[in-house]
């Protein structure tokens, strides 16, 4: 009778619970090398006996170390046993660390993503199964690192109330992908799990997303300026169809690039109520670019205040420009104050704030008014 084959869910977990090494402690030799592996599976109690290819029946060792437990028998079943409660014991202690940055947690998993992503993208995206069938495993192992790391660290990873916005849902949806992928028996089965999140990759900064950019103008002003402070920003550009930060140390952060943005946001204490859309801002400012009509930005910390040709402009927006609001924000005398939120019409300034702005010497305009109006001062 022919030995009945080891379930591919039971391999995997194998894999997993080796994470690359022999599992005899005082062995511990690395398995896997650029052209492959050399990992052996072993029956503790003996194959002939039970025909029991359980996973608790099973072990991963090197081919040395499953000579001597098979042939020479140097290692009873007990001892051998026993390598499989102290291999728990080790991942535990080894990949428990809590982290007191999120800089300290990227550091530890981004070569792990990385590398998951080389052996996706050359091996199983391009179709190559008896590469992807060689190197699974490896990736089957650094999920489990992946997965032993983030459970630990979930204090670092930016939250929100709502699921939609928050990159601590993302990485707990990594999780049970990961957990799913290690127990699908087929590839049937796999097509049908969870998907890989590819927001995770964005998370830690490997790969970018193209997502719609968080809408807070004030946020993205504080997080410049604790950059500046920490002389870590090399450059902004807005008025793009993809505009970016530079930071010293991060490389190009793209502001479509959300999952990565809320975490820079959330490590830095940058949240802030929002009144100016970015969206809008970013629009006015491609505008302005490509039109060839110059800029600069009055204030180094400020996004919403610019001026053309020697004239003060400020962003704001408002469903209905009021007085109160002027009297809020008192801007500067002859300063032209732009209401960017056009849904209202001219209905977006009210009579009262268009008399009250004599008296302060401002100019008041709806967004659709701006647009005249920066083609006259630009040929002043």
């Amino acid at each position: 009778m022919s030995r009945k084959s080891i379930a591919d869910s039971v391999q995997r977990r194998l894999y997993a619970e080796s994470m690359g090494m022999c599992m005899n402690p005082e062995c511990q030799t690395e398995l896997f090398f650029d052209s492959g592996d050399i990992m052996e599976k072993a029956h503790i109690s003996p194959y002939a006996h039970t025909e029991d290819n359980s996973y608790e029946n099973l072990i991963i060792l090197c081919p040395s170390c499953h000579t001597k437990f098979d042939k020479t028998r140097e290692f009873d079943e007990k001892i051998v046993k026993s390598w499989k409660e102290e291999r728990k014991k080790q991942l535990k202690e080894f990949f428990s660390v809590r982290y007191e940055s999120f800089k300290e947690l990227r550091d530890a998993v981004s070569p792990l993503l990385v590398e998951n992503k080389t052996i996706y993208n050359n091996y199983y995206a391009e179709g190559r199964k008896d590469f992807w069938d060689k190197f699974e495993s490896r990736l089957l192992l650094n999920n489990e690192k992946l997965v032993q790391i983030l459970q630990k660290n979930f204090h670092l990873i930016q939250s929100s109330r709502t699921q939609e916005y928050s990159n601590l849902q993302l990485v707990k949806e990594f999780i049970v992908h990961a957990e799913e992928f290690k127990c699908t028996r087929n590839d049937e089965e796999k097509i049908r799990a969870v998907l890989f999140p590819k927001e995770i990759n964005s998370i830690f900064g490997i790969a970018p997303m193209d997502d719609f950019p968080i809408q807070s103008v004030e946020s993205l002003e504080a997080f410049l300026e604790i950059m500046r402070q920490n002389n870590n920003l090399e450059a902004v550009e807005l008025g793009t169809i993809s505009p970016y930060v530079l930071l010293r140390d991060q490389g190009k952060v793209l502001l479509k690039d959300t999952p990565r943005l809320r975490q820079l946001y959330s490590d830095y204490g940058c949240w802030r109520k929002g009144s100016v859309r970015f969206n809008d801002l970013n629009c006015v400012l491609k505008y302005l670019k490509s039109r060839g009509i110059a800029f600069r930005y009055i204030r180094e910390y400020s996004l919403r205040e610019i001026a053309i040709n020697q004239v003060n402009i400020m962003f704001v927006y408002e469903y209905c420009l009021s007085k109160e609001f002027l009297m809020r924000i008192c801007p500067p005398s002859k300063t032209v104050v732009v209401n960017l939120h056009h849904w209202n019409g001219n209905g977006c300034v009210s009579q009262e704030a268009l008399e009250f702005a004599k008296t302060l010497d401002l100019t008041l305009l709806p967004i659709n008014n701006f647009y005249k109006y920066v083609h006259q001062i630009k040929e002043k």
